[in-house]
């Protein structure tokens, strides 16, 4: 049930990435929101938490940094798509 419960929330923090980026005119990549949710919510959540001293417990500075990290990472992964369009 976490498992289930971690890729929800991942999901749901890469479709907010992608609309505080303005993709809400396509509507949401959801294999996008998907991997730039986990990977930032993984990275940019457990970063801020342990920094922060929240440790891993759910804190309002894990939701700040999983949402900074998949904006990050969705500004990265649509970088890396518009260059490799243009080069075919």
């Amino acid at each position: 049930m976490l498992i289930l419960g971690i890729i929800l929330f991942g999901m749901v923090i890469g479709a907010g990435a992608q609309l505080l980026l303005g993709r809400s005119t396509k509507g949401i990549d959801w294999p996008m929101a998907f991997g730039s949710g986990l990977l930032g919510s993984f990275v940019g959540g457990l970063l801020i938490s342990l920094l922060s001293g929240d440790g891993v417990a759910l804190r309002p500075s894990g939701i700040i940094g999983s949402l900074a990290g998949a904006v990050i990472v969705t500004l990265i992964w649509q970088w890396l798509r518009r260059r490799s369009d243009a080069a075919a």
